[in-house]
């Protein structure tokens, strides 16, 4: 079984309980505090594949109020948003979970076992 890569944000409790099950289920686990090591505009873009989503917006958290103050849209094209998702990667959905060519978003943190159990 491949490594499984978690972009987590340490403040957020569904990101910590995310974390957590993973550590329960003894699987290999590289960390990723993506507040300070932000995805690059390919990595976010790849995202959206891996997800099985249609557009990066569907990545985006649009109840920040960073969102509205940045007057973003879902109008927007990935290559639009992704600069600004890395600029501002407060606004990305957390935690996202990556194992191979597979991922989820531990919202809620049970998604996960889609990912450990095959």
């Amino acid at each position: 079984m491949s490594k499984f890569i978690i972009y987590h944000n340490p403040r957020c409790s569904k990101s910590r309980e995310t974390l957590a099950l993973l550590e329960e289920k003894q699987v290999e686990i590289e960390v990723i505090e993506y507040l300070k090591t932000p995805p690059s505009e390919q990595e976010l873009k790849d995202f959206v594949d891996l997800l099985g989503i249609d557009i990066l917006h569907d990545l985006v958290r649009t109840k920040e109020p960073l969102y509205k103050e940045l007057d973003l849209s879902e109008l927007m094209t990935d290559d639009e948003l992704a600069p600004i998702l890395v600029e501002y990667p407060k606004l990305i959905e957390r935690p996202i979970v990556l194992q191979g060519n597979k991922a989820v978003i531990g919202r809620p943190p049970e998604n996960v076992l889609e990912l450990i159990n095959g």
